[in-house]
């Protein structure tokens, strides 16, 4: 498994020093917004709770097709979102984020 930092000037692959592509770095994203989009459907659903339900249950106001977004990885939620997510759905920041991008 490979440990993968990104910021905002490049990425780099640390289990061999090497940068990665511009299309390597998009293709992580991608996983990874499908990936805590999947683990937030399916820990909401696993609640019985609807999307519509989730939203109301948030801090502040929040729209129902932007949890639609998130769910299906359209959407890159800021961190914010994410706890307010988090504390709606009663479980914790990392909980709710648990998926890890392996790279083969």
């Amino acid at each position: 498994m490979a440990i993968i930092i990104c910021n905002i000037i490049s990425c780099f692959d640390l289990s061999n020093m090497t940068m990665l592509k511009k299309s390597e770095i998009e293709h992580i994203r991608a996983n990874l917004l499908k990936n805590v989009g999947k683990n937030i459907q399916y820990i909401r659903e696993d609640k019985g709770i609807s999307q519509f339900d989730l939203t109301t249950k948030m801090i502040g106001e929040f729209d129902v097709t932007n949890v639609s977004r998130i769910e299906s990885g359209r959407n890159n939620p800021t961190l914010f979102t994410l706890y307010r997510i988090a504390e709606a759905l009663e479980v914790s920041l990392p909980e709710l984020i648990d998926c890890q991008y392996t790279k083969n």
